[in-house]
């Protein structure tokens, strides 16, 4: 069995996307629920960035559901913006990860939040410890060119 990674590790990521029309409101603003959309890019960006898309995860029996979410708006994105997701991932308890977003226009923050995850069983829907292809992709990414076990992860 892998022994679990430690709770003050962390894994970065930045994706972009760019605000579409259909993402906005009568007001002509990012309407507040596609920001939880926003966060979803930024999550299954950073799993990509480390070669292990959610769909890999899946075919391992292994699911991420969220079972938190938590989003603070500071000032509106508008059509056409392009955003930067910056996501951070890290683990609690060791069968937790929580994944912080800012999400910025022009380098300005215009929204933070998080979501928690725990795994589960594909079949069973029960509460699983992290699989062994997520333990062990995290730490392929994280052994620096002198053979070190890096805390943090800057893709």
């Amino acid at each position: 069995m892998n022994k679990g990674l430690s709770d003050s590790f962390k894994v970065y990521h930045t994706a972009q996307v760019r605000v579409l029309y259909a993402d906005t409101d009568k007001m002509g603003i990012v309407y507040n629920g596609n920001y939880l959309k926003y966060f979803e890019i930024g999550r299954t960006e950073l799993l990509r960035a480390l070669q292990l898309p959610y769909a890999d995860l899946e075919k391992h029996g292994a699911q991420l559901p969220v079972i938190e979410a938590f989003i603070s708006y500071k000032s509106p994105a508008y059509y056409d913006d392009v955003l930067s997701i910056d996501t951070i991932c890290s683990f609690e308890r060791g069968i937790l990860l929580r994944i912080h977003y800012s999400i910025k226009k022009d380098k300005s923050i215009i929204s933070e939040g998080y979501t928690l995850h725990t795994f589960i069983d594909t079949i069973s829907k029960k509460p699983i410890r992290p699989p062994a292809l997520f333990i062990d992709t995290i730490r392929a990414n994280s052994i620096d060119s002198m053979g070190n076990e890096l805390m943090e992860i800057y893709l």
